[in-house]
């Protein structure tokens, strides 16, 4: 009885480790791949609670989700001899859920040693290669994040469809101390004359603010000074037509009273001219001498002298035919 109690107890035992080793789970973001003999099978789980047969199957769990990988310590060779090393180069990808069996089949569970960082390798040395020390690490440091990332995604297009490259950072790379402080003091010497032009172009956009000030003001004045001008200008134009306007008004007026005496001395003059006859000539004549003469009868003289009393001029004579009487 006690023995098969102990029986019983080692094939409970027994289950319980086949039943755990059987149950595994996939973690979100993952997909399983099974290998039974070192083969790949035909299936592909999702995330959650899966079985399979124990000490036969083997399970690896693939991300498909966005991840990074990290190639550290890279050794680059320039075209000058000079071996220099790239601490961290970061390469962000994903692979698509749906490719992840051909993938797997074709290069492993560990897909991105042979597609990323033996890539990474081969790609930054061909770099390296053709270039300076100078070009990698100042000239041209600045394009190898996207010239990896271009020529991975090449290779990766006609090699492993489905696996994408978004992005490539790559650390400043280490170069040999001695010419590491000759870039620093050369970078020192930039750096002073970067603030020697600087400081130039402030002096000289200070100089150029002043004179457009000047300008401005120059201008200012000159315009200020027009207007004064002008104003000038318009104030004595309207002196000399307010004085034109008053002296046409003057000139109308007086040849109004003008033409007004010549109407009245032409309206008299030809008013005497109906009313001097012969006869009113006479008859004025008489009476002036009526009122004004003495008269003298003589009896040897036909004529008869007048003399005008009260006048200053010299004596005035004057005669008119007379009869003997």
């Amino acid at each position: 009885m006690f023995d098969q109690s102990i029986i019983g107890l080692c094939f409970f035992v027994f289950l319980a480790v086949v039943f755990n080793c059987s149950l595994h789970h996939i973690e979100e973001g993952h997909v399983g791949v099974y290998f039974r003999g070192g083969a790949l099978l035909p299936q592909v789980s999702n995330p959650g609670f899966h079985m399979m047969i124990p000490l036969l199957t083997k399970y690896r769990s693939v991300q498909v989700t966005l991840q990074t990988d990290e190639v550290k310590n890279v050794p680059c060779g320039t075209s000058g001899g000079v071996m220099i090393f790239f601490d961290r180069i970061e390469v962000v990808n994903i692979l698509d859920a749906n490719s992840v069996h051909n993938i797997v089949r074709n290069f492993t569970a560990d897909y991105d040693q042979t597609l990323i960082f033996n890539k990474i390798h081969h790609e930054l040395n061909q770099f390296c290669s053709v270039h300076t020390l100078h070009e990698v690490y100042i000239d041209l440091f600045d394009q190898i994040d996207e010239n990896l990332k271009t020529a991975l995604q090449k290779d990766l297009n006609d090699l492993a469809p489905g696996l994408s490259i978004h992005a490539v950072r790559v650390t400043k790379p280490k170069i040999p101390e001695t010419i590491r402080k000759n870039y620093e003091l050369m970078e020192g010497e930039k750096t002073k004359l970067l603030i020697a032009t600087q400081h130039q172009k402030v002096v000289e956009k200070d100089a150029e603010t002043d004179r457009k000030k000047a300008i401005i003001e120059a201008e200012k004045q000159a315009q200020v000074s027009k207007i004064q001008f002008n104003q000038n200008i318009m104030e004595k134009e309207s002196l000399r037509r307010i004085v034109e306007i008053e002296n046409a008004i003057h000139l109308a007026k007086q040849k109004s009273l003008s033409d007004a005496e010549f109407y009245k001395t032409k309206m008299q003059a030809e008013a005497n001219q109906f009313l001097l006859t012969s006869e009113y000539l006479d008859l004025k004549k008489y009476e002036a001498l009526a009122q004004n003469a003495k008269l003298y009868f003589v009896q040897d003289t036909p004529k008869m002298f007048m003399y005008e009393k009260g006048l200053n001029d010299p004596m005035v004579h004057s005669s008119v035919d007379t009869k003997e009487s």
